[in-house]
């Protein structure tokens, strides 16, 4: 079985960068990445002797509504536990964090083939849409 370890709010500019480009998604700038990380409500990566393998970050208001956000396991890894570890840390943080007595909403956008990951933690597809805007 696969060792690994994850880390709360750890999640650096440069690792973000190289997991989203391990998964096919666009480069970003690293001062746009410093920025985003800094108005994280929360985030975990999963490391494996000290490599990070795997992030993901919770986004949103922090009371009624929270979004996961880059959930990314480097290929070699994928199907050894580590994102699924990962959305339950994110899921418990959002359950610490709710009060009680408050309706909370948990979004995210999945990859193209990568619902049905998120299905067993019981998202379901809804209507949601995205406008991706490049200046």
């Amino acid at each position: 079985m696969l060792e690994y370890k994850l880390l709360e709010n750890k999640l650096k500019a440069e690792d973000f960068i190289r997991l989203k480009i391990s998964a096919g998604f666009r480069e970003r700038p690293t001062k746009f990445v410093e920025r985003a990380l800094k108005n994280n409500l929360y985030d975990v990566v999963a490391l494996v002797d000290d490599e990070v393998v795997g992030m993901g970050r919770l986004v949103g208001d922090g009371v009624m509504y929270w979004y996961l956000q880059e959930i990314v396991v480097l290929p070699e890894y994928q199907g050894k536990g580590i994102g699924t570890a990962i959305v339950n840390k994110l899921l418990e943080y959002i359950a610490e964090h709710t009060e009680k007595g408050n309706f909370t909403s948990v979004g995210l956008t999945a990859a193209e083939g990568k619902e049905g990951f998120y299905e067993r933690f019981g998202f379901s597809k809804s209507r949601g849409m995205t406008k991706y805007i490049e200046c």
